[in-house]
């Protein structure tokens, strides 16, 4: 049975700016205010109640074979990471991919692999894209609904998706912890049901195998203060898969590959109730992302 701790919120009360830049630091107090309880995910052949829409998980499948059986569902949920280094190719592959799968719809975001995505990663020199091949890359994006900071609603349920993890090797779409990460959030809608980002936040699927975690505090900090989703989908660490929740929100890191990019890592699925809608798929404003210090 989930337990209820206290008001989340009430954690955040003495927060500080330098918490920001101190994921560990803080990790070491939410541990103690606010345990981390394991959850099981539901069967993947479990029966689904009328009115509810199914979403099945993935994430960081990195161009590779899959090793698994994706199950059936209403919703394909894909947290980023999907190419090796984000060449214009490896986004044609992955749409072959997401057209072979039989969900009705799949919702994307991008990760810190999808160099071509992101004119400001500098990583991407190393591989002959310098400044990014971006109209190239969504040209090849086929086949899903693709978000970056944007909303969809699907049976009533609103999907919040956007790609920004804190820096982590120069890759694409990363920040620096503190004000550059805290504006990205705030765009998160506060009525959002399911959040779907590449990195996760701070205590919830984020330790490595060095023993540092490497989740947003800021990015909880939005979701147990403002935002309050239903459920929580990301990828970007691939040794600390599963779902967790704090009583409120169910937190998935839904990666796919492990640690030696084998892509055997089961989906999650879970279910939930439809919303009111007129339109079974509502498309939220699609402005163009915004990249740091870029010209826009």
């Amino acid at each position: 049975m989930t337990k209820v701790y206290k008001p989340l919120a009430t954690f955040w009360e003495k927060y500080e700016t330098k918490w920001s830049i101190s994921p560990d630091w803080v990790a070491e107090r939410i541990q103690v205010a606010q345990p981390v309880e394991k959850v099981k995910p539901i069967d993947h052949d479990a029966p689904k109640k009328e009115g509810y829409t199914r979403f099945v998980c993935m994430s960081d499948t990195h161009s590779r074979k899959l090793q698994i059986k994706v199950p059936d569902g209403d919703v394909l949920l894909h947290a980023g990471d999907m190419t090796k280094v984000g060449y214009p190719g490896e986004f044609r592959e992955f749409s072959k991919l997401m057209k072979s799968l039989p969900h009705k719809y799949k919702v994307v975001i991008p990760g810190n692999h999808e160099l071509g995505l992101d004119p400001t990663a500098g990583r991407a020199a190393t591989y002959n894209m310098k400044g990014g091949k971006r109209d190239e890359c969504l040209a090849n994006i086929t086949d899903c609904i693709f978000l970056e900071d944007h909303w969809v609603k699907i049976n009533g349920i609103k999907i919040y998706g956007s790609p920004w993890q804190p820096e982590f090797g120069n890759w694409a779409y990363n920040l620096d912890r503190g004000p550059q990460l805290q504006n990205v959030w705030e765009k998160i809608p506060d009525d959002t049901d399911v959040l779907m980002t590449h990195g996760p936040p701070i205590r919830h699927g984020d330790l490595c195998n060095s023993g540092l975690r490497a989740g947003c505090v800021d990015l909880m900090r939005a979701i147990q203060t403002r935002v309050h989703p239903k459920y929580h989908v990301f990828g970007h660490i691939h040794e600390d898969p599963g779902m967790t929740t704090d009583g409120e929100t169910h937190y998935i890191n839904a990666s796919t590959c492990n640690r030696q990019y084998r892509a055997v890592q089961e989906c999650v699925v879970f279910d939930l109730p439809n919303g009111q809608f007129q339109e079974e798929v509502e498309h939220g404003p699609k402005d163009p992302i915004e990249f740091p210090g870029l010209a826009q």
